[in-house]
């Protein structure tokens, strides 16, 4: 049974790390100052979430249906279809583009993904999973969050440490930013599914859903993790999907979105931006930006024409139905693709085009509006220099 928890204590898991922490650069003059600000660049990226920031992980899991290795996905993509869930590129892709990372950032599952590949980063990310351990059941096997930062802390850190010739309390983790985008399967494919949630109230699921998140920065933090982006849940009510899958409690429809589906996003995202205000003081050091691609994407809704889209409702691939086998959300294996993909905001039945992962990337790293990052964007982060 899960209590019904108020904001403010939600974080309390955090507590322990409300300890005294000095966090002091010494210099000797102000051009060694000035010359350890310019090395504290972005090295990589260490992606934690679902299927909107996975690059493949799928792909290496045998008993998983939530893949997308196939066309139509990656008609767009300069690879092909790899596993991401779009035409194109997806949110993580673009952001290594902003910051000029020298390639796309390898997947953990690909036994290939060892010494040199890992020293820009590493992907964990894993379709239809969530923050809840048994999130994505449905989709058969998942990487839930908990095994993906295991998989970090456990194979990736050690490996990394010895690449790099130093422990990570020496420096090596502050120069990467650590990317979570998750939380949207734990509404989508639990939540609202699950019937042993009849009788738990949304607001407790999402107290509940925030302390286990912040449980699991709290561990990256205590690895090293100091750069942290928190990506907001999109509209998922808005979503294809959301008008044609039969859900348990189905909510009622409000401007051709679910309602029910939206109130559950915006609820979890105002907690997660009250997430960055508790835990910065408790984490010396840590620095957050929380990107809210639910606005972006709403507005786009919203004024579609302005942005450049024509459609903001309808899948731009074929996507088999429930009636015909198909769960709703996947491109048909080899079906048909729109033509004008750039003016579409979904390419499946829940995931954006790349179009739309264009905008959100693009405000994500240069957007002064503190309605669409919070509390500064990826690129005042990336200039921020961490000492430890």
């Amino acid at each position: 049974m899960i209590r019904k928890t108020p904001l403010k204590f939600i974080f309390l898991c955090l507590s322990v790390l409300a300890y005294s922490s000095t966090c002091s650069t010494t210099s000797t003059t102000s051009h060694s100052s000035g010359v350890a600000k310019e090395r504290a660049g972005i090295k990589g990226f260490f992606i934690f979430g679902s299927s909107l920031v996975d690059n493949g992980n799928n792909n290496y899991l045998q008993n998983s249906v939530a893949k997308a290795d196939y066309l139509p996905y990656g008609i767009d993509f300069p690879l092909g279809p790899t596993g991401r869930f779009t035409n194109g590129k997806n949110v993580v892709d673009l952001l290594g583009d902003h910051l000029k990372l020298p390639s796309f950032i390898p997947v953990f599952t690909d036994p290939s993904t060892k010494g040199s590949k890992i020293v820009h980063g590493v992907n964990y990310a894993s379709a239809a999973s969530g923050i809840l351990d048994d999130t994505g059941s449905l989709a058969g096997q998942v990487i839930n969050l908990k095994q993906q930062i295991r998989n970090f802390e456990k194979v990736t850190l050690p490996e990394l440490e010895a690449q790099v010739g130093r422990r990570s309390g020496g420096g090596v983790l502050p120069n990467y930013l650590f990317i979570v985008g998750t939380g949207g399967n734990d509404y989508s494919f639990n939540y609202f599914l699950s019937k042993s949630n009849s009788n738990v109230s949304l607001q407790a699921f999402t107290a509940n859903l925030t302390a286990s998140l912040s449980q699991q920065l709290k561990k990256l933090y205590d690895l090293g993790a100091r750069k942290f982006v928190l990506m907001s849940v999109n509209p998922i009510g808005c979503s294809p999907m959301a008008m044609t899958m039969v859900m348990t409690n189905r909510p009622a429809r409000s401007n051709g979105c679910v309602q029910g589906l939206n109130r559950a996003a915006h609820l979890f995202n105002t907690y997660l931006k009250s997430l960055i205000d508790v835990s910065k003081p408790l984490m010396p050091g840590s620095t957050f930006v929380y990107v809210n691609s639910y606005k972006i994407i709403r507005d786009i809704i919203k004024n579609p024409i302005s942005k450049g889209f024509k459609d903001t409702s309808s899948p731009c691939c074929e996507v088999a139905s429930l009636s015909e086998g198909g769960n709703g959300v996947l491109c048909k294996r080899g079906g048909r693709a729109c033509a004008e993909r750039s003016s579409h905001l979904f390419f499946d039945g829940l995931h954006p085009t790349e179009a739309v992962n264009i905008q959100i990337a693009s405000k994500a790293y240069e957007s002064d509006l503190k309605t669409e990052v919070y509390p500064t964007n990826i690129k005042n982060l990336a200039k921020s220099y961490v000492s430890n």
